[in-house]
C-alpha cells in the first residue's frame, strides 16, 4: 500500500513543508517559521514557483524544453532543492508527473505553450481521471502580446491565446493565468493550494518573459501553506454511525469491500482499523489493488464479478450486508454492470457523504472519520470469512514446463510473483497486464500501480520513469505488454539518464491481446520490434543497463537471477517472447 505523499503526509516537514493532517484531504502547517529575506536575483516569479514546489514536497520537475518555457526552466533548476528531469516527448513526461504523484501525493511538468500544452493534455486527463494533485506548468506568451491581435508559432494560427486554457479547463480543477507580476503570487498559491485541496491536476500558464523579473511580492521565502482541514458534521457522522452500526451488526454475514476513492479519501489506514474490529472477510476492487493490504488475515482476494479471485465473488454476492468504501462502478469494474448486487444490501462511503441501503444519505461526513467511528460500534462478526475459509482450494501450480518449452504467461507471472517483497513495487500497463498483475498477491509494503478509470495505452513506461524517480528505495518491476511499449517507449532512455535500476519485463505476444479479446481483427496485429536491440541502442554505452530475451522457463529464471543478482544496480530489460493470443484474463 503505497500511498505515502512526501513531506505532505508525514507531518514532519523539513523545509516549511506542508503537512496533511490525520483526518482529511488538506494540508495545514506544523511547526512554520518567519520567512527569509531572499536576494535580489532570487526574488522573481521563476524562482517563487521553484521554493513553492520543493515546500509541497517535489523534488524532481519532468520537463521539455520549448521556446516559450526555456527562461522559466532556468529559474526553477537554480532552486538547490529542485532537480529537472528533462523527457523525450510532453505525453511522458505527464505521464511521469502522474506515476511521481502516486508516490509522492503531488507530481510537476513544465512544457512549452500550445504545442506542448496539447501534447501534455491526455496525461492531465488521466491523472485528473485518478484523481491525482499534479501541477501542470506551461511556458505561456509574452505578456506584451496580450491584446496586440499577433499571430504566434506554435499555436494554430489565430491570434486567440486561449485555446490551450480552453481544452485545460474541463481536465483541471483550476487554471490560472499569469501574464502580470502584480497578481502572480496569488494566482500560483491559489493554484497549488487547490490542487492539494482538490486532489486533481491544476494549469498554471507563465508568461515567457516574466520568469527573471524580481518584484516585492517575491521578496521573501513564501510563507509555508495553511490549508484548513476538512471535518466532518459532528451531527451528521454520529446519525451515520449509528444508522451503519445498526444496518451491520443485525447482518449474518456482512464483508468489507476497498475502493479507488479510498486513496484521494486518505481512508486505508482507517479501512483497515475497521477491518481489524469487525472480522468481516476483506476484498477489493480491481481498481483498488495495492491500497487494502492482501498480507491481511481476513484479506479474500479481489471482487471483479465474474473475473474475480476464485470464491471471492461467492462470498461477497451472497452477503446479506456489504460496506463499499470509496467504489467506482464503471462498465470496467462491474464486468459490463454484471455485478450481482444489491443496492438495499450496501452501505456506500464515498470522501464525504454516507448511503445506507436505499436510503438515508449522510452529507459533510468524511470517509476517514466515519471508518474510524464506526470501528468502535461493530460487533465483531467472522461469518463471511469462516464460508470463505471453508470453500477456499488453494491455487493449483501452472504446469511444469517442458524443457525449452514456449514460455506460457502463467509461468511468467509465477516467477514475478517470487521476486515481489516490501522493497519492490509493480507498474501494471493498461491492458493484458492488468489481469495478470491482478494475480499477484503483494507482500507488506509492495506498491502496486495501474491506470484502470482512464486506460491509456503507454502510461506505464512514463508512470514507471516518475514513480523510480519519487522511490528511489523501492526497485520498480514493469510489466508492459509490446504494444502499448510502442506507444511511449523513448523515455527509457530518461530511466538510464537518471540511474534508475527498474526490472521492465516486455511482454512481446505480437499484438494488441487485450483487444483480440474484446475484438480480434488485423489491426490488432503490429510490426514486431528487435526491442533488446533498440533499448542497448538507447543506452549506447551511457549508463548502467542490461537487457536480454527470453523464450522459455530456463532462459526466464536465469534472466531473474541476472537481474537480482549481478545487475541489480542497473535498469534490466527482460523481453518475453510468448505465443501470440496467450493470455490469462
Amino acid at each position: 500500500m503505497d500511498t505515502k505523499i512526501g513531506s505532505l503526509d508525514a507531518c514532519k516537514p523539513a523545509n516549511n513543508a506542508v503537512c496533511c493532517p490525520s483526518n482529511g484531504s488538506v494540508c495545514t502547517i506544523q511547526n512554520s517559521v518567519p520567512s527569509t529575506v531572499v536576494t535580489s536575483s532570487e526574488a522573481t516569479l521563476g524562482r517563487h514557483l521553484a521554493r513553492r514546489l520543493v515546500q509541497i514536497g517535489i523534488t524532481d520537475v519532468f520537463s521539455v524544453p520549448g521556446d516559450f518555457n526555456l527562461t522559466l526552466l532556468d529559474h526553477l533548476i537554480a532552486e538547490p532543492g529542485l532537480n529537472n528531469i528533462g523527457c523525450c516527448n510532453e505525453l511522458n513526461a505527464g505521464y511521469a508527473a502522474d506515476g511521481y504523484a502516486r508516490s509522492r501525493g503531488v507530481g510537476a511538468c513544465v512544457v512549452t505553450f500550445t504545442v506542448g500544452g496539447l501534447s501534455v493534455l491526455n496525461a492531465i486527463a488521466g491523472a485528473y481521471s485518478e484523481n491525482l494533485p499534479l501541477i501542470c506548468i506551461v511556458g505561456g506568451p509574452n505578456s506584451n502580446d496580450y491584446g496586440t491581435n499577433r499571430i504566434l508559432h506554435h499555436t494554430i494560427g489565430l491570434p486567440d491565446f486561449s485555446q490551450e486554457l480552453r481544452c485545460f479547463q474541463t481536465v483541471t480543477c483550476f487554471q490560472a493565468v499569469v501574464n502580470n507580476l502584480e497578481d502572480a503570487h496569488e494566482l500560483i498559491d491559489t493554484a497549488i493550494s487547490t490542487a492539494l485541496k482538490e486532489s486533481k491536476p491544476v494549469y498554471i500558464s507563465i508568461g515567457c518573459n516574466l520568469p527573471g523579473i524580481p518584484h516585492p511580492t517575491f521578496s521573501r521565502d513564501p510563507v509555508p501553506f495553511s490549508l484548513s482541514p476538512k471535518v466532518s458534521n459532528p451531527h451528521g457522522l454520529e446519525a451515520a454511525v449509528e444508522a451503519a452500526a445498526q444496518f451491520l451488526n443485525k447482518a449474518v454475514k456482512p464483508v468489507l469491500v476497498g475502493g479507488p476513492k479510498l486513496r484521494v479519501a486518505k481512508g486505508c489506514d482507517a479501512f483497515v482499523e475497521l477491518a481489524d474490529a469487525c472480522g468481516y472477510a476483506l476484498s477489493v476492487m480491481p481498481s483498488a489493488k495495492g491500497l487494502v493490504p492482501e498480507h491481511h488475515p481476513h484479506f479474500i482476494g479481489t471482487y471483479w464479478g465474474a473475473v474475480s479471485t476464485s470464491f471471492c465473488a461467492e462470498i461477497v454476492e451472497s452477503a446479506d450486508s456489504y460496506l463499499f468504501a470509496g467504489p467506482i462502478f464503471n462498465d470496467y469494474s462491474s464486468v459490463g454492470y454484471s455485478l450481482l448486487l444489491k443496492r438495499e444490501k450496501a452501505i456506500i462511503v464515498q470522501p464525504d457523504r454516507v448511503t445506507i441501503g436505499n436510503g438515508p444519505t449522510f452529507g459533510c461526513v468524511l470517509m476517514k472519520d466515519f471508518l474510524q467511528a464506526l470501528s468502535k460500534r461493530v460487533n465483531k462478526n467472522t461469518t463471511a470469512y469462516e464460508n470463505y475459509h471453508r470453500i477456499f482450494v488453494p491455487e493449483g501450480h501452472p504446469l511444469k514446463s517442458e524443457p525449452k518449452e514456449a514460455l506460457r504467461v502463467n509461468i511468467l507471472f509465477q516467477h514475478i510473483q517470487k521476486m515481489l517483497s516490501g522493497q519492490t513495487a509493480v507498474i501494471a500497463e493498461t491492458g493484458d497486464s492488468w489481469f495478470n498483475c491482478q494475480k499477484l498477491k503483494l507482500p507488506k509494503g509492495c506498491g502496486y500501480e495501474f491506470q484502470m478509470q482512464y486506460g491509456s495505452i503507454g502510461w506505464s513506461v512514463g508512470a514507471t520513469l516518475g514513480y523510480a524517480q519519487a522511490v528511489p528505495e523501492k526497485r520498480v518491476i514493469a510489466c508492459i505488454g509490446d504494444g502499448s511499449f510502442q506507444v511511449t517507449a523513448q523515455d527509457i532512455s530518461t530511466m538510464i539518464r537518471c540511474g534508475q535500476k527498474t526490472i521492465i519485463f516486455l511482454i512481446n505476444n505480437g499484438g494488441y491481446t487485450i483487444e483480440v479479446e474484446i475484438h480480434d481483427g488485423p489491426y490488432n496485429v503490429i510490426k514486431n520490434w528487435n526491442y533488446t536491440a533498440l533499448v542497448d541502442a538507447i543506452h549506447n554505452g551511457e549508463g548502467k543497463c542490461w537487457t536480454t530475451k527470453v523464450r522459455c522457463e530456463e532462459e526466464l529464471i536465469e534472466a531473474i537471477g541476472t537481474a537480482t543478482g549481478d545487475k541489480e544496480d542497473s535498469l534490466c530489460f527482460i523481453e518475453v517472447a510468448v505465443v501470440r493470443g496467450e493470455a490469462e484474463v
